[in-house]
């Protein structure tokens, strides 16, 4: 008999009259009674099962779904990189892309996944190389044979292995000038010289070809030899995502990998902990790339993942990164000291974890370092002297619940990367929700945490232009200045005993928990978006939930205001005005975010954009706080430098942008008729003050018209009544802040229209002479929103993606980046190529670009009709998806 469960092993909700759903629904598994816990509202089917040959499978059947996926984790990492062959791990990674036995033309994997509306890619990290792709539901069949390929016999030909040596070459240079990279690496750098954790994980042209050849090693030879002793089915979690049902995923998966060897590998462990003694209570000075103080407070700690159901660090994160009142970030921001802190577990494995705090420093901040550190861990004292309130983490608790049963269904690639990561650290019953939901209260877990946290055990990363000059060290793999001076705990006690005397003290209850997560009855259901409401101040859309029945809701308020963008200045000003008005609220509405309820003020091309996003309880008294901030606008003086500060670092570090980055820039600038440049508002910005923005706001509001959309669970009448609210506070008050806009000033965002038979060239040197990549963007401007015209060119895209990134950057090795994309400027289409490269000049890149262009027309010309259909039909999935996503982008 057939022991193997079927499909109603993963019931979805109760019928209607059934009993309320439990705590977690579950989904019974193959082995052993499992029960994987699943969100209450999740409807698809999950099965594990393993294969004779070891490999653990997580199957799971949605039959809504139009895209496919499935994600290997393989518990390898650059951690086993043989000791001078750094970055063996990852080129292994890039190398099984191209070719197998089975399919041994080269990168027929990718191009059939482009092909059937799909795409790839795969990252390593220290302990795990995970792979992973997505693609048309029905493609899954064939896709999952040619992924399968890639732990069965891979082929590494001589001539592929020295083309991607250089690929790997170029992402290393790409990230050569990038901060969070070599902060990162003088990190792992100051640490035991034994301790993996103290490897160069990216690998470069110098680890594995010069210095191979130098100690007579073929890396064609090494790469083989890793693959074949590292790579075992047994250390490998697969997870596949499809319309079919468990038991047809379940024959496909155990047909298509079965053939993967297990060799019986043990599990590569690496225990100890990265830092030794000579490794804790220092204070690193080092220099950035960009401009900006950053200070980095480390502690290793026992790691999270060992106690995940008690979640201490969850639990401590929360507290030491609160930016209510009373909270660290809320008294250093009060001091004029911190633009931004945020707190957790950083790098951690089953055997070593670090727990840092980040803070960014203004310039005042960096003068008050010492006493930011003191505040710091006196914080700390308070939190292990004061006990560990239960209702602290019972509120944790709920929201992680809440959080973990509502929510989104999110597109199936990341869903089968997040899950196949799990798998490797987390039992069966875990794999969906992880850490993420602590069930244990454990008073003892949060104070070991706590008393680990200590000036004897620290680690202090302090960065700053500044120090130029002051440093002696050098960072071997990025070249990062630095110092190291001994920080004993004396020192720190000094700093704590002289910071300045505040009231620091724990959050009060959060407010902004949801309470009613009832769905709203709605009763019309439309399927696109309709006018529910409009007079000469406002325009009301709206689009209630018919798809996800979650108790969300989003809101999209545009603020037209014709001095928006009227001039530099305007366009500063009124960055400055909605950055201030975020910086507000902050105390009030950090709880908001907490709770899943988030929002944004942001400026945009015809004025500035409130958005919310999130549970729809407490929406409305978040949105009418917002409205009623704007109401009563007024600029204090302190907290205008503050963010005139912040704003002057950005415009300086525009610089030190990636050039396909400054490509990119430049191209909209040329484009975009009421763009202005970033020197010219840079410019704009250091001459003004507090008074400025006091004496613009009122010009700025005094003409508005808001735009807004409501979906999700909100009835109509609310959406109505809400909106009458704003305009009763903005436009009806005795003295109000808004005056309605003339027909005449609504505004439209013009387009540069380029002529046909024309070129158009845009020469710009690299802002920072350090970089030395070179970047090109290639723009072809097609059409003006037309929807035919639309569907021919995202059918070209889709046609042309891989073949440009195959022969631009596999086979000519022009750049890590190589990219052909489509391109929408306010609805004027067109198909841009970009790429990033230290080998070629943009005219030769240029060149390259116009060559392929000619060889795509000739496969263009040469694609049967059979073929054409076969894309067509992808691109048709492609397209429902995408309004699949855009659902969700607007609900979640």
């Amino acid at each position: 008999m057939d022991s193997r469960p079927r499909e109603t092993d993963a019931p979805g909700d109760p019928a209607n009259g059934a009993a309320p759903p439990p705590a977690a629904a579950v989904a019974a598994a193959a082995t052993g009674g499992v029960e994987i816990t699943k969100p209450r509202n999740d409807k698809r089917g999950y099965r594990r099962v393993v294969l004779p040959n070891a490999l653990e499978c997580l199957l799971i059947s949605d039959p809504d779904t139009d895209k496919a996926a499935a994600s290997m984790s393989v518990s390898v990492g650059y951690f086993c990189d043989p000791d001078g062959l750094e970055g063996l791990a990852h080129f292994l990674e890039h190398m099984l892309f191209y070719a197998s036995k089975k399919y041994p033309i080269e990168d027929s994997y990718s191009k059939y996944i482009a092909e059937h509306g799909g795409s790839t890619n795969a990252f390593t990290s220290t302990e795990r190389t995970n792979f992973y792709f997505d693609v048309n539901s029905d493609s899954l069949h064939d896709a999952l044979d040619r992924f399968a390929q890639f732990f069965i016999k891979p082929l590494m030909s001589p001539d592929a292995v020295h083309r991607e040596i250089k690929a790997v070459d170029s992402e290393n240079q790409k990230n050569l000038l990038s901060d969070p990279w070599r902060m990162s690496q003088l990190q792992n750098h100051l640490c035991d010289e034994n301790h993996p954790y103290h490897k160069f994980g990216t690998g470069n042209w110098d680890t594995l070809e010069v210095k191979a050849k130098e100690k007579g090693l073929d890396t064609r030879l090494e790469l083989i030899k890793f693959y074949d002793s590292h790579y075992s089915a047994n250390l490998m979690k697969l997870v596949v995502y499809g319309k079919d049902s468990l038991d047809n995923l379940q024959n496909l998966v155990e047909n298509k990998f079965c053939d993967i060897r297990d060799i019986g590998r043990k599990p590569f462990s690496f225990p100890g902990h990265p830092c030794s003694s000579e490794h804790l209570q220092i204070l690193v000075k080092a220099v950035p790339i960009k401009q900006g103080h950053t200070l980095r407070i480390l502690w290793p700690i026992t790691p999270n993942v060992r106690c995940y159901k008690e979640g201490p660090c969850k639990y401590i994160s929360h507290l030491i990164g609160h930016e209510g009142e009373g909270s660290l970030f809320y008294i250093l921001k009060k001091l004029g000291w911190a633009i931004s802190l945020e707190a957790g577990e950083g790098d951690w494995s089953y055997d070593f974890s670090f727990f840092s705090v980040v803070i960014r420093l203004t310039d005042e901040g960096q003068e008050h370092m010492e006493d930011a550190v003191g505040l710091l861990f006196r914080y700390i004292t308070l939190l292990q002297t004061s006990g560990t309130p239960k209702w602290i983490f019972d509120e944790l608790q709920t929201i992680c619940e809440t959080g973990f049963h509502y929510r989104d269904k999110g597109p199936p690639i990341h869903y089968v990367v997040n899950i196949s990561s799990n798998m490797q650290i987390f039992p069966p019953e875990d794999w969906l929700i992880a850490s993420s939901m602590p069930s244990k209260f454990s008073p003892d877990a949060i104070q070991n945490i706590l008393n680990e946290l200590t000036p004897g055990n620290v680690r202090i990363f302090w960065e700053s232009k500044r120090f130029e000059g002051q440093t002696n060290l050098t960072e071997p793999w990025y070249g990062t200045s630095y110092s190291v001076e001994a920080v004993p705990p004396s020192i720190i006690q000094k700093w704590v005993a002289e910071a300045p005397e505040e009231d620091l003290h724990l959050p009060k209850p959060n407010i902004f928990i949801p309470r009613d997560l009832s769905l709203k009855n709605v009763e019309e259901k439309v399927s696109v978006p309709f006018m529910l409401r409009k007079t000469p101040l406002s325009r009301l859309w709206y689009k209630p939930d018919t798809m996800f029945f979650t108790p969300k809701a989003y809101i999209k308020m545009d603020f037209h205001c014709p001095l928006s963008q009227s001039s530099p200045e305007s366009a500063v000003l009124t960055d400055v005005f909605t950055r201030l008005l975020m910086d507000y609220l902050n105390d009030y509405a950090y709880d908001a975010q907490v709770a899943g309820l988030y929002y944004a003020v942001k400026p945009n091309d015809t004025g500035f954009q409130v958005t919310m996003v999130g549970y729809n309880d407490k929406m409305r008294t978040l949105l009418e706080t917002v409205i009623g901030k704007i109401a009563e606008f007024e600029v204090r003086v302190d907290r205008f430098s503050v963010i005139k500060e912040a704003m002057t670092k950005e415009y300086e570090n525009f610089k030190f942008r990636q050039p396909y980055q400054q490509v990119l820039y430049y191209c909209s600038l040329m484009l975009d008729e009421q763009a202005w440049p970033w020197d010219e508002e840079f410019s704009a910005l250091s001459h003004l003050e507090a008074s400025d923005l006091g004496n613009f706001l009122p010009h700025l509001l005094a003409k508005t018209f808001i735009e807004c959309y409501f979906a999700g669970n909100i009835e109509p009448n609310e959406a109505k009544s809400v909106i009458q609210h704003v305009e009763d506070v903005l436009f009806n008050a005795p003295i109000s802040v808004c005056k309605p806009l003339s027909p005449s000033q609504h505004l439209a965002r013009r387009i540069v229209k380029l002529e046909k038979g024309l070129r158009y060239y845009y020469p710009a040197m690299c802002l920072n002479h350090q970089d030395e990549n070179s970047a090109l963007l290639h723009y072809i401007q097609t059409h003006q929103d037309n929807v035919k015209q639309n569907v021919l060119l995202h059918l070209l895209a889709l046609i042309g993606k891989q073949p440009a990134f195959h022969q631009l950057r596999s086979v000519e090795q022009l750049g890590y980046i190589a990219l052909l994309r489509q391109r929408n400027d306010s609805g004027v289409r067109g198909l841009q190529f970009i790429i990033q490269s230290t080998v070629k000049d943009p005219a030769n890149l240029d060149a390259r670009v116009e060559n392929f262009l000619k060889m795509f027309e000739s496969t263009l010309y040469q694609m049967s009709d059979a073929e054409f259909k076969v894309r067509c039909a992808s691109l048709s999935t492609y397209l429902l998806f995408d309004l699949a996503l855009l659902h969700i982008m607007f609900q979640s």
